[in-house]
């Protein structure tokens, strides 16, 4: 008879500790936000949220108000949607608003990387050193250089004023993530005299190779972060993990030319830290991805907006020969590619403006919190709510503050002086009268903003810099609609398109 009543108490137990799992005691609590669970324990909404993340949020908010908690996949999700209270969950201590905890099971998930404790300081203190200030001036010359061995090493052995068509995105891509690779990673050295050239040539062969690999494992990258593959797409990500591991293994970094101080540093100070070599490997990967994953789309992107809106492309263009001009170089027939800098680079406010309402329109990630304790929020309204300790915080700013009309006009529009004011300031945006801080976040904010933005930022606006400089572009379906966003990549970082769109070139003079 005991043993029975020991057996039953163990069912009832494992029963009911498989219930509070599956979250069915979950009660909303006095002052916490409204509490939806969905039908499915555990699942909650994770089906309906990796179907279309942006639909979902929009239909809850509009359901629940501007901050609403929801079971996604096991996890009890706080999403705030109201812009004024974005400060404080940014800025919030590590001690109750912690965002490596999602951090690192992505980074684990995707590139098999365990970050330790010393990783965060030593991306902090090299991405200071050479992503900002003068370091970044260096980097800015070393992708410049990139650029002419990708892009214009052809206009200097006089290649004739002929049309050549590409699809724009994978053109924009390839070129971006090659020039951006090289310039970190290092180039071939040349071997013997008068072999540079053939390292030029090896350069822009193994960095093609390597951006075909690339685009295998971004394609497949937002199911692998949700853990959904299925086992023939699985087994791929991983053969294309150990590739890059071994591509990008330090020994194989080590031989190159021209190793930028951003990779060079991060890997002796992890090495210093006593680090495996196996795990900086794949680190290089992770660096890879962080750094070169987004920038070629959003490339894509903002020469799309600026070839369907002639009077954007007429005033950037403009604006771009008018820096050239002040430099004393000019792009003419037989002249050779000019060298652009950071410092100009620095004077390109349209361009600037045109670069963040690109951002604004397709930039959309998912910046999230782990709720290390019960931590109070006061919304605009003057409501004051409670965050559950275990629970998830998230902000999905493409909803809350970057396509809300109340805060940007028109906000499917693109206006490429949005973010611009006529003498060349910067523009204050404005909800209900009062001043807002964030009005477009494709960096993320606060401790986790992304250390790479100015890189990315120069990178990009260097890549349309050149491309407007020494090519005349056109769509060549002129009736070409903005493509679709491929919606399996919100919360990603920037989107990318659903289908092709063609475009062709030639050299302006």
């Amino acid at each position: 008879m005991v043993l029975w009543v020991i057996l039953l108490c163990t069912l009832v137990s494992s029963l009911l500790g498989g219930l509070y799992v599956l979250g069915v005691f979950r009660r909303q609590r006095p002052n916490e936000p409204p509490l939806d669970k969905g039908t499915i324990p555990w699942l909650g909404y994770l089906l309906e949220f990796r179907k279309d993340s942006s639909e979902f949020l929009k239909r809850m908010q509009s359901k629940h108000g501007d901050v609403f908690t929801v079971l996604i996949g096991g996890y009890y999700f706080t999403f705030v949607m109201d812009p004024f209270c974005f400060g404080t969950i940014v800025k919030e201590s590590r001690s109750k608003l912690d965002f490596r905890t999602s951090a690192t099971q992505l980074v684990v998930q995707v590139f098999g990387y365990k970050p330790t404790e010393a990783t965060h300081s030593v991306v902090h203190a090299s991405s200071t050193k050479h992503l900002m200030g003068d370091g970044l001036s260096v980097l800015t010359q070393a992708t410049m250089e990139s650029f002419r061995k990708l892009l214009l090493f052809k206009l200097s052995s006089g290649e004739k004023r002929v049309w050549q068509e590409e699809n724009l995105f994978h053109y924009c891509y390839n070129i971006v993530f090659r020039a951006g690779y090289l310039a970190l990673y290092g180039t071939e050295p040349p071997r013997g005299a008068g072999s540079k050239e053939e390292a030029e040539e090896q350069d822009r062969l193994h960095s093609n190779q390597l951006f075909q690999e690339f685009r295998k494992y971004d394609r497949l990258f937002p199911r692998l972060a949700f853990a959904v593959l299925p086992p023939k797409d699985k087994r791929e990500a991983e053969r294309l993990k150990r590739h890059f591991w071994n591509m990008l293994s330090v020994k194989k970094v080590g031989q190159k030319e021209n190793i930028s101080g951003w990779i060079s540093d991060q890997e002796q100070l992890l090495a210093e830290n006593d680090v495996p070599e196996y795990m900086r490997n794949r680190f290089m990967f992770m660096l890879l991805w962080a750094s070169q994953g987004n920038t070629g789309p959003t490339a894509f992107w903002l020469l799309l907006y600026l070839l369907k809106h002639p009077e954007a492309l007429k005033a950037v263009r403009d604006e771009v020969d008018k820096v050239l001009r002040e430099s004393g170089q000019e792009v003419k027939a037989g002249s050779p590619p000019v060298t652009v800098t950071k410092d100009m680079l620095d004077q390109t406010p349209l361009l600037d403006s045109a670069l963040e309402e690109t951002l604004r329109l397709v930039a959309a990630p998912l910046l999230v919190r782990a709720v290390l304790e019960d931590t109070s929020l006061r919304t605009s309204s003057g409501t004051e709510l409670t965050l559950r300790r275990g629970d998830r915080v998230a902000l999905f700013p493409h909803i809350s503050v970057q396509m809300n009309p109340e805060i940007h006009e028109e906000p499917h529009k693109f206006k490429y002086d949005r973010f611009v004011n006529p003498d060349g300031t910067r523009k204050d945006f404005y909800r209900n009268g009062k001043k807002l801080k964030f009005v477009s976040m494709p960096w993320g904010a606060g401790v986790s903003t992304c250390p790479g933005r100015f890189f990315a930022t120069a990178e990009m606006k260097l890549f349309v810099f050149l491309m407007l400089s020494h090519f005349e572009l056109e769509l060549v379906n002129e009736e070409e609609e903005i493509p679709a966003i491929d919606i399996s990549r919100w919360g990603f970082g920037t989107m990318q398109p659903v289908h092709d769109v063609r475009f062709r070139y030639r050299p302006r003079f």
